[in-house]
C-alpha cells in the first residue's frame, strides 16, 4: 500500500510570490524542490546558459586543452571511443563536430553492444595501434579502464578521458582511496578534488564544456555553441540527470532550439514520430525520441543513431529516422515480453521474498536489461537487477530506488564479478553464471533496506482544493518545466471529492474520464489512465475518492476547460 506525506518545508511563501510576481502554490512547489533564497530562485525561474560555469572549472581541463592544441598542430590522429547508448551517442557526436571544427584529424569508434561491450577494451586499443592513433578521446566512458588505459599508454598512445560515472575506489583504513587510471587528462566532475559545482553533468555535457574550452582557446565564436545545447539536452534527459541548476538550464535552452533544429536528423527523427506540431518536452526525449536513438546501440548497432545525427541530406536523414522509429518499435514488443517472464519468475519462486530482486533471463536480449530492471524495479518498489545470457559471460543491468546506492552496494560484491560500474540509481555489470546466485544472495544478505523504504512514497507538494485552479494558476505552474529526476512535476492531492460521472473511453479503452464534485459544490472533469475498470469498481464502492492530480487546460476544438489529471486515488 501506498504512503501520502505531505511535503512540510517551510518558507515565507506569500513574499516569495510578492517578490517574484508568482502564485505562493508556486512559490511553495519551488520550495519543495530545494530552490532557496533569492538568487536560487531567480536562476530556477530565468537562469540562461551566461550564467553556467566556467569549463575551466573543471580539474584537468587545461591539461585537456593543452594537449590537443598540441596534437593539432602536429597534425596528430586522433580517435573518439564512445558508448553506445543516447548519451554515448550524443557526446561522441559532440566531440566530432568540435574537434573537426578546430582542425583535428579526428574520427570515431562507438563499441558494439555485443561484440565489443561497454566501453575500451583491449581490442580496441590494438585496433587503433593498427590504425597509427596517436590519441583516444573517450567519452561517456573510461573512469574505471585502468587496465585498458595502461595499454594504450604503453603503446606510446597519448589518452584523454571525458567521463562522468562514478570514480573507482578502495577502502584503505576506513577512508576511500581513487582509483584513477593512468590517462594524460581525466575530465569528470565526479573526482573529489575536480572543483567543477555541477557533479551530476551526463556524459555529453562533459564532452561539451570540453568543446567550449578548446572553441575559447582557438578563438571559435561562442555563437557556434549553441548548435551543441539540444544535444546536451537529448544527453540530459536521456541519461536521466537531476534537472537542477546548469542541467536544468542547458535542457531548457535546447529544449527551445529542437522544436527548429538545423539537423537534419533530428528533424527527421521528430517527423517521423508526429511530433512537428507538438510542443517538445522533456516527456518526447525520455520516451519518445530519445529511446528511438538509443534502440540502435540496443538492437542493432549505435553507429546508426550517429549517422542520423551525421545526416547531410534530407532523404538519408528521413531513412535513418524511420528504420530507428521501427526498431524502437521492436525494442517495445521485446520488452514487454521480458518483462512478463521477468514477474513470472519473481511470483513463482522464492525471488519475492527478496529485498533485492536478481532475475537471470538468459535467452533475453542484452541490451533490454537495463529497461526491464526498470519495469520490474517500479512495480516492487525495489532495487532489481535482470542479468541476461551472453558467449562468456552473463551481462546485466540494475535500477535502484532512493534509499539504496546500488554502486556501492555492487563494490561490496567485486569479487563476484568480471567487471562493473555505474551510479547510485544505475548500475551495469557482467559475471559469471556460476556466480550468479552467489551475487543475488551476498545483495540480499547485505541489504538494510526497512519494510519502511521499501514502501512505495507518494509526496504531495500541496493539498490543493480544486475550486482553488484557475488558468492563470496552471499557466504559471509551465514556468517550472521541464519535469524530470530532480524537478519532479508537482503533485496536488484533494480528499473527499463526489464522482458524479464516469465513462470508460478510448480505444484500448484504458481511460476513465469522470467528473468530480468537491465539498465546495465546484466541479471538474478529471481523467485517469491506467487499469480502467479497477478504478471504476473502486468508484462504485465508495462515496467519495481522495485523490492526487496534476492540472491542464484541455484544449479541444478552439475551447478551453480545466481538468485533472488523476495520479493515484484511495
Amino acid at each position: 500500500m501506498e504512503k501520502w506525506v505531505i511535503a512540510a518545508k517551510r518558507a515565507d511563501f506569500n513574499q516569495i510570490g510578492q517578490q517574484f510576481h508568482i502564485d505562493p502554490v508556486i512559490a511553495r512547489l519551488i520550495r519543495n524542490r530545494d530552490v532557496i533564497g533569492e538568487d536560487k530562485i531567480r536562476e530556477y525561474l530565468s537562469g540562461t546558459v551566461q550564467e553556467l560555469p566556467s569549463p575551466w572549472l573543471m580539474k584537468d581541463m587545461e591539461k585537456a586543452v593543452d594537449i590537443l592544441e598540441k596534437k593539432i598542430s602536429q597534425k596528430a590522429k586522433v580517435r573518439i571511443i564512445g558508448d553506445y547508448d543516447i548519451d554515448g551517442v550524443t557526446s561522441t557526436y559532440i566531440l566530432m563536430k568540435g574537434l573537426a571544427r578546430i582542425g583535428a584529424d579526428v574520427d570515431t569508434y562507438i563499441p558494439d553492444r555485443v561484440a565489443d561491450g561497454y566501453g575500451i577494451h583491449a581490442h580496441l586499443i590494438e585496433r587503433a595501434e593498427t590504425d597509427r592513433i596517436d590519441t583516444i578521446v573517450t567519452c561517456d566512458n573510461g573512469i574505471a579502464a585502468a587496465a585498458e588505459i595502461q595499454m594504450a599508454k604503453d603503446k606510446g598512445m597519448t589518452v584523454i578521458i571525458t567521463d562522468h560515472h562514478e570514480v573507482p575506489y578502495r577502502e584503505e583504513k576506513g577512508e576511500r582511496q581513487m582509483v584513477l587510471p593512468p590517462a594524460d587528462a581525466i575530465l569528470n566532475p565526479k573526482q573529489y578534488d575536480c572543483p567543477y559545482p555541477n557533479k551530476n553533468l551526463c556524459g555529453a555535457v562533459v564532452a561539451f564544456k570540453y568543446i567550449t574550452a578548446l572553441y575559447e582557446r582557438f578563438g571559435v565564436p561562442a555563437e557556434e555553441l549553441e548548435d551543441y545545447y539540444e544535444l546536451a539536452a537529448i544527453a540530459t534527459v536521456g541519461d536521466v540527470m537531476d534537472l537542477q541548476g546548469e542541467n536544468r538550464i542547458l535542457v531548457k535552452e535546447g529544449l527551445c532550439r529542437l522544436k527548429n533544429t538545423k539537423n537534419q536528423g533530428l528533424q527527421e527523427l521528430i517527423r517521423a514520430n508526429s511530433l512537428e506540431d507538438a510542443k517538445i518536452t522533456a516527456y518526447h526525449i525520455g520516451f519518445v525520441l530519445g529511446p528511438c536513438i538509443n534502440a540502435s546501440g540496443r538492437l542493432d548497432t549505435a553507429a546508426r543513431s550517429l549517422a542520423l545525427l551525421n545526416a547531410k541530406t534530407k532523404e538519408e536523414a528521413a531513412r535513418l529516422a524511420g528504420d530507428l522509429t521501427a526498431l524502437n518499435q521492436s525494442r517495445k514488443a521485446l520488452t514487454e515480453k521480458g518483462k512478463e517472464e521477468a514477474i513470472r519468475i519473481i511470483e513463482t519462486t522464492e525471488l519475492k521474498n527478496d529485498r533485492v530482486l536478481v532475475v537471470y533471463l538468459p535467452d533475453c536480449h542484452e541490451s533490454l536489461a537495463g529497461i526491464i530492471a526498470g519495469r520490474i524495479r517500479e512495480k516492487y518498489h525495489r532495487p532489481a537487477f535482470v542479468l541476461t545470457g551472453g558467449e562468456t559471460s552473463a551481462k546485466g543491468s540494475g535500477r535502484s530506488i532512493e534509499s539504496y546506492s546500488m554502486y556501492e552496494e555492487l563494490v561490496k560484491c567485486a569479487d563476484l564479478m568480471i567487471q562493473f560500474g555505474g551510479h547510485p540509481m544505475a548500475a551495469g555489470l557482467s559475471i559469471e553464471e556460476k556466480n550468479i546466485e552467489e551475487f543475488r544472495r551476498r545483495l540480499n544478505v547485505n541489504c538494510t533496506l526497512t519494510d519502511e523504504e521499501l514502501r512505495p512514497k507518494i509526496v504531495i507538494d500541496v493539498p490543493m482544493p480544486v475550486s482553488y485552479i484557475t488558468k492563470e494558476l496552471v499557466e504559471q505552474i509551465s514556468l517550472l518545466e521541464p519535469f524530470g529526476k530532480g524537478n519532479t512535476k508537482p503533485v496536488f492531492a484533494q480528499k473527499n471529492l463526489r464522482v458524479l460521472d464516469h465513462s470508460i473511453i478510448g480505444k484500448n479503452k484504458n481511460v476513465v474520464k469522470l467528473k468530480l464534485l468537491d465539498s465546495q459544490g465546484i466541479s471538474v472533469e478529471g481523467i485517469y489512465f491506467g487499469e480502467a475498470e479497477d478504478f471504476v469498481n473502486f468508484i462504485r464502492e465508495k462515496d467519495s475518492i481522495s485523490v492526487t492530480y496534476y492540472p491542464e487546460i484541455n484544449r479541444f476544438r478552439g475551447r478551453e476547460s480545466l481538468q485533472i489529471i488523476i495520479q493515484n486515488y484511495c
